[in-house]
């Protein structure tokens, strides 16, 4: 599903083209969903991974670039969180089509964002520690990213504990457990799916990318 847009990426637009229209999505669906979302507080809780990210990435462009399957997956990943900042995750649209096309007992659309929380920071992680030169590619590298991203998965498990302590009941929309008592395991389980995903079918690709993007950086 993934492979199509991401080599259609590749090879139409340059760099500073892509660049540009993924920020520019990003950004109008920022503004869209912030002009009037089912829940303001949730809404920001929600799409603050994405304003914390932008300023990262921009910064860090000159000095550090990421390969281009990152920043879309990165992309892609902040519409995914804005999306469910806006309706909140257990009343996007989306996710009723897909828990009545498989006769679910609750909208799944919140899976996708645990799913791409395993995925973007498998790949970063190994990006980083590959082109920094902490460790060669292999087994361990895999195994290293999948991890870094199972923690954070964890952390944001916590994070979710700690705002639903001090919000109380405001926080049930941020939590989107909808009555399951296995959101949590379930949450983490998609995460690891994801990491497993990005160091088994997205590993070549990345590193392909690292060896054009390091090889015009000498040059």
């Amino acid at each position: 599903m993934l492979c199509t847009p991401l080599r259609a990426a590749d090879s139409s637009m340059t760099d500073k083209q892509l660049f540009s229209v993924l920020g520019l999505s990003v950004l109008l669906a920022l503004i869209a969903s912030g002009i009037a979302p089912y829940d303001r507080a949730t809404w920001l809780l929600e799409v603050s991974p994405v304003l914390i990210a932008v300023p990262l990435l921009v910064l860090s462009y000159r000095g550090f670039p990421l390969t281009r399957l990152l920043y879309v997956l990165i992309a892609f990943h902040a519409l995914v969180l804005i999306l469910g900042g806006a309706y909140t995750y257990a009343r996007v649209p989306l996710g009723f089509w897909v828990q009545d096309l498989f006769d679910l007992q609750r909208n799944p659309y919140d899976k996708l964002g645990h799913f791409m929380q395993g995925l973007v920071p498998a790949l970063l992680t190994r990006e980083i520690l590959l082109r920094l030169g902490f460790l060669k590619r292999g087994r361990m590298l895999g195994f290293l990213s999948v991890c870094v991203a199972l923690a954070f998965s964890a952390f944001y498990e916590m994070l979710e504990w700690w705002v639903a302590l001090i919000a109380g009941q405001g926080a049930e929309d941020f939590l989107g457990t909808q009555g399951d008592p296995w959101d949590t395991q379930s949450d983490m389980l998609m995460a690891l799916v994801g990491a497993a995903v990005a160091v088994i079918g997205l590993a070549r690709r990345q590193d392909r990318q690292i060896e054009a993007l390091t090889g015009r950086s000498r040059r």
